[in-house]
């Protein structure tokens, strides 16, 4: 399953634009957002990875007042973002690599974690934890339970993967955080499996 893994960056490339059409900007996400900043001081740095468009999502962040880093590996979809909400800093980057030598009060991943191979989130977490500040808090959406998926997009198979949630709580635990809420396909946001955790 791996080159379906591989083939996600392409995939969100190909289909930016129409990505920018169809994404939902009903906010769905916000009962999750809010508890994420809630987390945050006034003015938090957030680093926003798989960040697409940047909306809904960090268009919400920043009117909330935080100062937002979105990484996303298509640069068309850094492109939409750029011309959209210039407030913001939009890098062309692979998570899976990212090293910016800073610290963000804020990390999330919202829908994007979830389409990395599994070896690949494993890996992850190291990734978060060198870019948490101090109290940290982490936002992710990932699978139900442990396994491989496939959903569709412009007409190309789309690839999603999940650990069991046991090892996503001993990967966080590992990097020092703990969970501060979990919900497996919460009805109150799409469907969505949601974690919040801060670091310890």
């Amino acid at each position: 399953m791996s080159s379906d893994a591989e083939n996600i960056v392409g995939l969100y490339e190909r289909h930016a634009a129409l990505f920018a059409a169809q994404r939902s900007t009903a906010l769905f996400e916000q009962g999750w957002l809010d508890r994420f900043l809630a987390l945050l001081p006034a003015g938090a740095a957030v680093l926003d990875l798989g960040c697409g468009t940047g909306v809904p999502i960090a268009r919400h962040l920043l009117a909330a007042g935080c100062a937002v880093t979105g990484v996303d590996s298509s640069p068309r979809m850094i492109g939409f973002a750029r011309s959209t909400l210039p407030a913001g800093e939009w890098r062309v980057a692979d998570m899976r690599h990212l090293a910016l030598g800073r610290s963000f009060q804020g990390i999330l991943a919202w829908d994007s974690f979830f389409h990395l191979a599994q070896s690949d989130q494993r890996a992850m977490f190291r990734v978060f934890r060198a870019h948490a500040a101090p109290g940290a808090a982490l936002l992710f959406t990932s699978g139900p339970a442990q396994g491989e998926a496939f959903g569709e997009f412009g007409g190309e198979r789309l690839y999603h993967a999940s650990l069991d949630p046991a090892e996503y709580r001993a990967l966080l635990a590992a990097e020092g955080f703990r969970v501060v809420a979990h919900r497996a396909e919460d009805p109150d946001c799409a469907g969505h499996t949601v974690w919040l955790a801060q670091l310890a």
